[in-house]
């Protein structure tokens, strides 16, 4: 059983390796949606008022979340495609956490590997030399 949990592992750890290499590949990364727009102006007399068809742009936007306020940015068309490449690398890159973070959570159902103590600093030798000696730390004025 020991060798068959070794291999998993082994599995688990190349899978892993693998999408953590997947992860050092994608580029930047944006939140938000990009959207094409055409809008109506205030102008009473203007087409856009009276059909659909006639109105202006397109326009695209750029819209997300910063501290629970929607912000909302024109974007010139190449910024729109750039915007559009960011946010979905952010998407492939949230998928690709998302399983690595399910590969972490396997190991958790083989048996598990012999644990290893946990170093702890050690504590300054000064402040136990005074605690030996039954002295306080505190010096006085």
């Amino acid at each position: 059983m020991t060798g068959q949990t070794t291999e998993s592992l082994e599995v688990l750890r190349a899978r892993r390796r693998e999408l953590a290499a997947a992860i050092t590949g994608i580029g930047f990364t944006a939140t938000g949606t990009v959207l094409q727009v055409r809008t109506v102006c205030g102008s009473p007399g203007c087409a856009c008022n009276a059909d659909p068809g006639k109105r202006h742009g397109p326009y695209w936007q750029h819209t997300r979340k910063i501290s629970n306020k929607t912000v909302t940015r024109r974007l010139s068309t190449a910024q729109a495609a750039l915007y559009a490449e960011w946010i979905s690398n952010e998407r492939a890159l949230r998928g690709l956490l998302a399983q690595m973070q399910q590969l972490s959570d396997r190991p958790a159902t083989c048996s598990s590997p012999p644990s290893q103590k946990i170093k702890r600093p050690a504590a300054n030798p000064r402040d136990n030399r005074s605690q030996k000696r039954g002295t306080s730390v505190r010096r006085s004025r």
